[in-house]
């Protein structure tokens, strides 16, 4: 099994930045895509951003241009910069690790609140 724990959430102000950070560990080998996903309340999780082990990279449109996914394969990390942060980024944000036997594994969720 793969455990992820996040890092780097918190309160910024509108227009301000700040970069989460995922680590993986256990059986990383078997890690395919990894990814952010992010909750606010009272709405369903949402994809923010993925990233496969090739580097390919995946944006939710509300997002591209402020948001940057990133990939350390050998240290088995995942972060995201962000950018131009908005009201509306104000969520609960979750790392994820789709698995080659095609499970998935969720982190505990780090808050992130943008308000002034």
């Amino acid at each position: 099994q793969v455990q992820l724990v996040e890092s780097g959430g918190g309160l910024v102000q509108p227009g301000g930045s700040l970069r989460l950070s995922c680590a993986a560990s256990g059986s990383s080998f078997s890690i395919n895509t990894m990814g952010w996903y992010r909750q606010a309340p009272g709405k369903q999780r949402e994809l923010v951003a993925t990233v496969t082990k090739g580097s390919s990279t995946n944006y939710a449109d509300s997002v591209k241009g402020r948001f940057t996914i990133s990939r350390d394969n050998a240290k088995n990390t995942v972060d995201l910069q962000m950018n131009t942060l908005k009201p509306e980024d104000t969520a609960v944000y979750y790392c994820k690790a789709d698995l080659i036997n095609g499970l998935a594994s969720w982190g505990q969720g780090t808050q992130v609140t943008v308000s002034s």
